[in-house]
C-alpha cells in the first residue's frame, strides 16, 4: 500500500482537517492545527507530506522519524502540529487496513469507558482591556447557568477560567474575585461534581503561590497551566505551594519538553495530540508520565478528529485520568458540531463517559461531503489581543 494524495480542509475558525489517500482506497483523517496559526501549519503539512506521499503508510514510526528528524531544524509548535495531524491519519489508515481500532494497535484497551468533562466559560472580559471585567454577579450567574447545561448532559466534571488578564502581582480585590467565582460554582454543583480550573498561564510564579492556598478548601480536581510553560524549571515552586493537584502540558510539544515538569511533582500531564507529535509521541509522553506517577488528561479544545485520536490513546493508557472536549458531548448529542461525522453515536456520553469505541481506525466516519461544503466557508482565527491598564501585553 502507498500514499497517493492528500487534501487539507479549513472547516472552522480553529479546525483544519487532513485527508490522506492510498492506492487501496483506504483514507485516513487527521487534525493538524495550532489555534490561531492554521495557515502556517497547513504550509508545514504541505512540506512534510513530501516524506509520506509514495511511501507505505503502515510504516508509521519510520515516517514519523523522517518527518520529525529529517530536517536540520526540528521541533516547535508548528512542525510538531503538522506531524501530529499526519500521524493521526496514518494510524487511522493502519487501523482500517487491519480492521481494528487504534487502541488495539496500542496494546489493547485497559478500560471500558472514558470519562469526559465540559467547559462552563470564564470570567468575562468585554473589551481588549484585560482589566475590564464583568461584575461578579454577572459572571456567577453565567457560570451557574452553563454548569446546569453540562449537568443536564450527564457530565460530572466541569472546567472554567475564573480569572482573565492578571497582573504580575494583582490586587486583593482580584484575588477575592477568583475565590468567590470558584466558591459559587462549588456551592451550586455540590461535592459530587469535580471542578477543574484553567489559568491559561496567566499567573506569575508569585501570584500562583499566593492564590492557590486560598482555593484548597474547595477541593478541586486540578489547577491547569498556572504559569507559562517557559517556567518549567521552577514548576516545583508552584507544586509545593498547594495540596491541590497541578496540571500542565498543552504548550509542551515533545517528551523532552515534559521532562522538567514531570520531575517537578505535577499530578496531571496534558499533551495535545494535535500539537505534540500525534498519537505516536503522546503515547511516549504517557509512558514517561507513568514513571513519575503522573496521570494523563489530554488537551483537546478543537474538533472531532483530534478528539477521536485522544480517545484511542485514552482507552489504551493505564495512567489516564479524564478527557477534555468542547463539542458539547453528553446524552443525545447531535448538534451543529457533529455535522462532520456520518454517525455521532460513538461520542455518546449520557453518563459522562464515552463507551469503548470499536470501529476500525480512529473509530469515526468523517462526512466528506459536509467537510467539503464547510471548507468553502472557512475563515482565519487569531488570538485576541489583550492589554493591561498601562497598555502592556496581557496573556490571553
Amino acid at each position: 500500500m502507498k500514499v497517493t494524495n492528500y487534501e487539507l480542509f479549513w472547516v472552522d475558525r480553529r479546525w483544519l482537517f487532513l485527508k490522506v489517500e492510498t492506492d487501496e482506497g483506504i483514507t485516513g483523517w487527521g487534525e493538524p492545527i495550532i489555534e490561531g496559526k492554521g495557515p502556517i501549519v497547513a504550509a508545514a503539512v504541505d512540506e512534510l507530506m513530501d516524506h509520506v506521499v509514495g511511501r507505505d503508510p503502515m510504516q508509521i514510526e519510520r515516517l514519523w522519524q523522517r518527518m520529525m528528524k529529517g530536517g536540520f531544524y526540528r521541533g516547535g509548535p508548528i512542525l510538531n502540529s503538522a506531524v501530529a495531524g499526519i500521524d493521526q491519519a496514518l494510524w487511522d489508515i493502519m487501523g482500517k487496513k487491519l480492521g481494528v481500532p487504534v487502541h488495539q494497535l496500542l496494546g489493547g484497551h485497559v478500560r471500558d469507558r472514558v470519562r469526559i468533562y465540559g467547559h462552563i466559560g470564564s470570567a468575562g472580559v468585554d473589551t481588549r482591556y484585560a482589566y475590564n471585567y464583568n461584575s461578579l454577579e454577572k459572571d456567577v450567574a453565567s457560570l451557574q447557568a452553563t454548569s446546569q447545561k453540562q449537568l443536564d448532559r450527564g457530565l460530572t466534571a466541569l472546567k472554567f477560567v475564573p480569572a482573565d488578564g492578571l497582573e504580575h502581582i494583582d490586587t486583593a480585590e482580584r484575588l477575592k474575585g477568583i475565590y468567590d467565582r470558584v466558591a459559587a460554582v462549588r456551592e451550586y454543583v455540590g461535592d459530587s461534581v469535580d471542578i477543574m480550573l484553567d489559568f491559561h498561564g496567566r499567573f506569575s510564579l508569585a501570584m500562583a503561590r499566593r492564590v492557590f492556598p486560598m482555593l484548597e478548601e474547595l477541593n478541586l480536581m486540578f489547577i491547569e497551566e498556572p504559569v507559562l510553560p517557559e517556567y518549567g524549571d521552577h514548576f516545583d515552586l508552584v507544586v509545593q505551594s498547594t495540596s491541590t493537584p497541578i496540571a500542565t502540558g498543552e504548550r509542551l510539544f515533545s517528551r523532552t519538553e515534559f521532562a522538567n515538569v514531570l520531575r517537578s511533582g505535577i499530578a496531571v500531564a496534558q499533551p495535545d495530540l494535535s500539537h505534540a507529535g500525534g498519537i505516536s509521541e503522546c503515547r511516549r509522553i504517557a509512558a514517561a508520565a507513568e514513571t513519575y506517577n503522573v496521570n494523563m488528561a489530554p488537551h483537546c479544545p478543537i474538533g472531532p478528529i483530534a478528539l477521536a485520536s485522544c480517545l484511542q490513546l485514552d482507552f489504551a493508557t493505564p495512567n489516564f485520568l479524564i478527557q477534555e472536549q468542547i463539542l458539547g458531548l453528553g446524552h443525545g448529542n447531535n448538534g451543529e458540531l457533529m455535522k462532520f461525522l456520518v454517525d455521532w453515536t460513538p461520542f455518546e456520553a449520557k453518563d459522562g463517559y464515552i463507551e469503548l469505541m470499536t470501529k476500525p481506525g480512529l473509530g469515526i466516519d468523517v462526512d466528506e461531503a459536509a467537510v467539503r461544503e464547510a471548507a468553502n466557508k472557512g475563515d482565519r482565527w487569531a488570538v485576541p489581543p489583550w492589554e493591561h491598564r498601562d497598555g502592556s501585553l496581557s496573556e490571553w
